[in-house]
């Protein structure tokens, strides 16, 4: 087994960044690298030419080492990301004119969020003479749709990727095989909206698995938007004056008996247009012209020429090693470097199997304490 270690002050200030602060405020990957390096700890700002100097260009090459390039990244994380907006709590000092001060005053902003996060956490006991662990196991869900923002972990490219289409009046299929973990993509994305699309759309996930058939689908999405029941022209008329986000899940399941192509000509002709009522996200098993026997010809396929794809891949070696410390930052175990290795080896960066070979991993742990 690895070293069982206390966790470092800076491990915890950089985590709750990360999970509490990036995710919530929706920092891209560059803008999350420089306020991790701005802000290393609880108690210290860096200075713009300080995080420029630092070297995190080597781990994120479209970083420019350049204090010029960095203070106009702060600009846009103080103005754009962390601004006040209706409903969400922002930055009051973001228009502030002095940097420094501004710094100062941001690091002060987030102090009590830290404390407040800290206060949060699962509590840590002691076993005899041992040194401390949490008890819980904190490689969860092992199955399903991680929808706890706190829990939700990388993905930062394809959700900018995701947005930079929906923003563009595109609507996007996310393909990726079982438990690659689009699921999750797609509720962050439904979380993110609100903070993330140039025009507000009101997000609605609906999840196939409990779909029956077309009747249903109509059933569950007019509830959701909160219009009459309603079909063709008659439901186009009721939703003319809404504006909606609709994440569909498992949207594999429209090849069950009870669903025609009548529908996905119906969510065409929703989507389609820069004023279309609706934006469609949709969670794909397969690329959408194979799904759906529509035709050879792309253009037969309904959904499939107004969905850019979005293909969901497994974790590359950064992104995984870096989800294991995220987790295991919450506790005070530390798995080896070898027992990493073998676990990236195992699962091939698939988030599904990594979780659950790093919970197995974890548990095996727990057994030595007791």
């Amino acid at each position: 087994m690895g070293e069982v270690g206390v966790t470092g002050t800076v491990n915890l200030w950089q985590n709750f960044l990360r999970l509490e602060i990036v995710t919530f405020y929706g920092l891209s990957r560059t803008e999350t690298a420089i306020l991790l390096a701005k802000f290393p700890d609880e108690k210290t700002v860096k200075s713009n030419k300080e995080v420029a100097d630092g070297g995190i260009a080597e781990e994120n090459s479209d970083i420019l080492i350049d204090p010029e390039n960095v203070r106009r990244q702060m600009w846009t994380i103080y103005n754009k990301r962390f601004c006040p907006q209706e409903n969400r709590e922002g930055f009051s000092g973001c228009n502030d004119r002095s940097s420094s001060v501004k710094d100062t005053a941001f690091l002060d902003w987030l102090k009590p969020k830290y404390l407040k996060w800290l206060s949060s956490q699962r509590s840590v006991v002691s076993i005899g003479d041992r040194t401390p662990v949490i008890s819980d196991n904190p490689f969860i869900p092992q199955t399903g749709r991680v929808d706890d923002p706190q829990l939700f972990f990388g993905r930062e490219g394809e959700m900018r990727r995701v947005f930079e289409v929906l923003n563009s009046n595109d609507s996007v299929v996310l393909i990726g095989e079982e438990g690659i973990g689009k699921s999750s993509l797609l509720s962050a994305i439904c979380q993110q909206a609100k903070n993330l699309l140039f025009s507000p759309r009101k997000p609605i996930y609906l999840d196939l698995n409990r779909v029956r058939d077309n009747d249903d689908f109509y059933t569950a999405l007019c509830e959701e938007v909160g219009i009459p029941k309603s079909y063709g022209n008659m439901l186009y008329r009721n939703l003319k004056n809404h504006r909606v986000l609709l994440a569909i899940d498992n949207i594999e399941k429209m090849t069950r008996e009870g669903f025609t192509r009548e529908v996905r000509d119906i969510l065409r002709s929703l989507a389609e247009g820069q004023k279309a009522p609706v934006k469609l996200i949709v969670a794909a098993s397969a690329p959408l012209k194979t799904l759906f026997n529509d035709g050879q010809d792309i253009s037969s396929s309904p959904l499939e020429t107004i969905c850019q794809p979005e293909n969901i891949k497994p974790w590359d070696e950064t992104t995984a090693r870096d989800f294991i410390q995220a987790r295991l930052a919450r506790t005070l175990v530390r798995f080896s470097e070898e027992e990493i290795s073998q676990l990236l080896q195992l699962s091939g960066g698939h988030p599904r199997r990594l979780m659950q070979l790093c919970y197995q991993n974890y548990a095996r742990y727990m057994e030595d304490v007791k």
